[in-house]
């Protein structure tokens, strides 16, 4: 076959179940089989053990390589961010830009743009984090910059869509009428709901409108009370609304963690998300946003009086973290890396998975889960030890 490899010598996750002695056949930038023996004319690889699974997705990717997307949005600065998460086996992600001016978001939507013309490895599309959300849970974000959407607002966002092959906005339900909401999700813009003090019959109000996910599951959110369940507690009751998880052990304990996600209703899951900033894949010890300093201190990032501003955390560390700390088992620890945040999105037909057809991003771990090789689009986008 022209253009095809396979790999071999290692147990295949293909996002679903696990195969043995087993090839992955690669043709063309796509997956086109897993077969007990790969045909004499292709090149197969025997990576001597370890694990072969699908790339990671990351919904929520502020930053990374030493560089911020509200840094300066360009396309450079996307492709630095993507090249410093794909070490850590994220092979798609959404740049995300921290609630910002009007202008810079409309640099990152055309940063986006050119981004998606220039098929820049491992970019999915954008994330809008803000500006519309509540001051009351803003968290690290400017308040000086938070405000109601408009109609304007809403239109640029619809706009947007059309240039970007997929766009997040996360938005707060006191922010953002549910029939502004309506409008962005039947332009197929996926609204999440994050940074709010929302109610939970508001919060369903808002889900009945068309939104379906929520942004870092507890933080920066109102929590699961008595007789007030939050937007913490429609994350877990609605069976349509799925969430990003940040698994460091720092933003969620371990114990609220395992709670939710027991009691998570389906088919929406929760699934992982790092909320990276500038620090993945450097040793920087502070860097700047929004005019404020961020200080990195003992795998925290914060501001001056102690506000978590993101996450220093990688992809393959949240997979450990929610696999040996929190016992779940590895497949689904997988999963919620891939599978889980591809449906969130609508892409679970070509990504999070092997299957005929599907892109050719793929892990090569070891069996202590560390990162050995990555392939995006079936081209290797890194090989070492990350």
């Amino acid at each position: 076959m022209r253009n095809a490899f396979a790999l071999s010598g290692a147990r295949i996750f293909d996002g679903e179940m696990w195969h043995d002695n087993a090839a992955l056949v690669v043709r063309d930038g796509s997956i086109h089989s897993i077969v007990r023996d790969a045909d004499a004319d292709i090149t197969c690889t025997d990576l001597g053990g370890g694990i072969i699974a699908p790339g990671f997705i990351d919904l929520q990717v502020n930053g990374g390589g030493g560089v911020m997307l509200n840094d300066g949005p360009s396309v450079e600065t996307i492709r630095t961010i993507c090249a410093a998460h794909a070490r850590f086996g994220t092979t798609a992600l959404l740049p995300t830009l921290i609630t910002d001016t009007r202008e810079m978001t409309a640099a990152a939507i055309e940063a986006g743009a050119q981004a998606a013309r220039q098929k820049v490895p491992g970019f999915l599309g954008l994330h809008l984090e803000g500006p519309h959300l509540s001051l009351a849970r803003k968290g690290a974000h400017d308040p000086a910059l938070i405000r109601p959407m408009e109609e304007a607002d809403e239109a640029a966002l619809i706009a947007a869509r059309q240039r970007l092959p997929v766009l997040v906005t996360t938005v707060a339900p006191e922010s953002v009428a549910p029939d502004r909401i309506k409008a962005l999700s039947a332009a197929d813009v996926i609204v999440s709901l994050g940074h709010t003090d929302t109610s939970y019959a508001q919060a369903l109000d808002a889900v009945l409108a068309g939104a379906s996910m929520a942004t870092h599951l507890f933080n920066a959110m109102s929590q699961i009370g008595n007789r007030e369940p939050g937007l913490a507690g429609a994350v877990l009751d609605s069976g349509t609304l799925s969430a990003g998880l940040i698994a460091d052990g720092i933003h969620v304990d371990a114990a609220t963690m395992g709670i939710a996600l027991r009691a998570k209703n389906g088919p929406a899951r929760i699934f992982l998300v790092t909320d990276a900033m500038a620090t993945i894949g450097t040793d920087m010890t502070s860097f700047m946003l929004n005019g404020r300093t961020i200080k990195r201190e003992n795998g925290r990032l914060t501001l001056d009086d102690g506000t978590l501003a993101g996450a220093d955390l990688d992809m393959i560390s949240a997979v450990r973290f929610v696999h040996e700390t929190l016992g779940l088992e590895l497949d689904e620890a997988l999963r919620m890396a891939s599978l889980y945040p591809a449906q969130a999105i609508g892409q679970g037909h070509r990504l999070g998975r092997f299957a005929p057809g599907s892109a050719a991003n793929v892990l090569h771990l070891s069996d202590a889960l560390q990162v050995r090789q990555v392939w995006i689009d079936g081209k290797q986008a890194y090989s070492g030890d990350a």
